[in-house]
């Protein structure tokens, strides 16, 4: 076996974990294909002088790390809308979108980009928590050192030992940073979520296509939580609570009955959809599914995510088409 082999046979079961782990650092899933890409150029570049000092997964997310941090050096954080103030209160309007390059927004996930093995039970409900929207959203709050802190302390279980040596710093630095970390996300989200198997999450994902393809506001106030929230990059505005986010979706977005077809996927192991509007990819939603209902729904508006999640540019109006290949 040549060095190139070598390199693949001991790396490449590990591409999958490097990718979320550069999500979660970076808030997108383009920028994270490009650094895992960096990665795996830069390790192979540096690979004949590994002498196992670390595991090989070890000295992989050292190397995606600190591309990661360099990256996020020269890069604005990636945002939502409820991200930047509180809800909006004000009269009736569309809402705003924001300049063009003014932010950068969060982007969502596809599932089957990083899915573990389906016989590593851990592995999956680890990989599930830990790419939820409201943690993704909130990891970008932090500075960049202390989100990797915490992503490698906390998700990915290094000793504190390692993480240090990941970093490049020491074990009571390491310690600092953790707690600062953890007490900026005292405020995540606690509600238990669904997963996106659970029949009662596929249940609440269907009535939301059929109420929005119907532009039927009855149907919506079935599968809505009356705290509801909804917000959609690249607008700033976001609404909380079901009858404000009905009315909005009345007043500005719905237009006639197959106006909009929506296909099921998963995103960030929540219920989402490819949107299309009037047969053209427009975006994908993401809904946060609980027991009572959906608390959450997050449009990202940018018809090249329609692609990176498996699906054609356009589509024959009101024709039904397959889920992807997972």
């Amino acid at each position: 076996m040549g060095p190139d082999e070598r390199f693949a046979a001991d790396t490449e079961r590990f591409r999958r974990e490097l990718l979320a782990h550069c999500y979660r650092l970076v808030g997108s899933a383009h920028d994270a294909e490009d650094l895992v890409q960096e990665t795996y150029l830069r390790a192979w570049r540096s690979y004949a002088g590994f002498e196992g000092r670390s595991s090989i997964r070890s000295w992989l997310y050292k190397i995606a790390t600190n591309v990661c941090l360099t990256a996020l050096d020269s890069r604005q954080s990636r945002v939502l809308p409820s991200g930047l103030a509180g809800p909006y209160d004000g009269p009736d309007r569309p809402p705003i979108p924001s300049a063009p390059g003014e932010l950068s927004w969060l982007e969502p996930l596809p599932d089957s980009w990083i899915a573990p093995p389906a016989d590593d039970p851990a592995a999956v409900v680890v990989e599930r928590e830990s790419v939820r929207l409201a943690l993704i959203a909130s990891l970008q709050l932090l500075p960049p050192r202390q989100r990797a802190v915490l992503i490698l302390r906390e998700v990915l279980a290094f000793p504190a030992t390692d993480t240090a040596e990941i970093l490049g710093t020491t074990t009571a630095a390491v310690k600092s940073a953790l707690q600062r970390a953890r007490s900026t996300l005292d405020e995540v989200e606690t509600d238990e979520l669904l997963e996106p198997t659970d029949q009662r999450a596929r249940a609440l994902l269907d009535g939301y296509i059929t109420a929005f393809e119907r532009s039927d506001t009855n149907l919506l106030e079935q599968v809505l939580r009356a705290d509801a929230t909804l917000e959609a990059t690249p607008f700033r505005d976001w609404q909380s609570g079901r009858t404000r986010c009905i009315h909005l979706l009345e007043a500005h977005v719905f237009g006639a009955p197959g106006d909009w077809q929506l296909i099921p996927t998963t995103a960030n192991a929540q219920p989402a959809a490819a949107v299309y509007h009037r047969g053209r990819a427009s975006g994908i939603v993401a809904l946060t599914a609980t027991a009572t209902g959906i608390s959450r729904v997050v449009e990202f508006q940018d018809p090249a995510l329609v692609a990176a999640f498996g699906f054609p540019p356009a589509i024959e109006k009101q024709q039904p088409i397959a889920h992807p290949p997972t």
